[in-house]
């Protein structure tokens, strides 16, 4: 006798999921996993202050984006419900940040800070997420090997377009208008 078909996961087993857990919905299977350890939420947060100053307040550098630490991400018709580490989107198409529990709009630019838990997860199952979203940009970090991996849509997949590793000095698109020393991400 043949399985009974797998139930589609669904936004309900998101919200049922202990709050001490990250609960994501891809390609209908519910994935859950702890939140992050010290050294990826220390990447992770330096990041965001490195890019919010310049790019999200305009303090020093362009303005022009609203940046957002680990939002949920409705994406698609059946959506796809993901929280990337760091999300961004440009202020020609989100002028003010809405009121809202989750975001069904796209972001232009996402980080995923890689962890030896949620990498499979990240490239294998979220990467083609976003490609079919339209995210322009995706940005992947790891804190453990210390690189920076810069990916560009390119048509339906991404094309990786810089590596960085350890203590260089980068400019790295969309956010290019400014130097990043990645040392900064890895300090302890």
């Amino acid at each position: 006798m043949a399985d009974p078909a797998r139930r589609r996961a669904t936004y309900d087993d998101v919200r049922a999921q202990p709050a001490h857990l990250v609960a994501e919905v891809v390609g209908g299977t519910l994935y859950t996993h702890p939140r992050p350890r010290s050294r990826h939420a220390r990447s992770a947060s330096r990041l965001g202050d490195l890019l919010g100053g310049p790019f999200d307040r305009g303090v020093g550098g362009p303005g022009g984006w609203i940046l957002l630490d680990e939002p949920e991400l409705h994406l698609g018709s059946e959506p796809d419900i993901v929280v990337p580490d760091l999300a961004g989107w440009r202020r020609e198409r989100m002028a003010e940040m809405p009121d809202v529990a989750f975001f069904t709009l796209a972001p232009d630019w996402l980080c995923e800070v890689l962890s030896p838990s949620t990498e499979d997860l990240d490239r294998a199952e979220k990467l083609p997420v976003y490609a079919r979203s339209r995210v322009a940009h995706v940005w992947l970090v790891d804190p453990l090997v210390r690189t920076l991996e810069v990916l560009r849509l390119d048509g339906d997949t991404y094309r990786i377009v810089a590596t960085a590793r350890g203590e260089a000095t980068v400019r790295a698109e969309p956010f290019d208008a400014m130097e990043l020393s990645l040392e900064l991400l890895w300090a302890r």
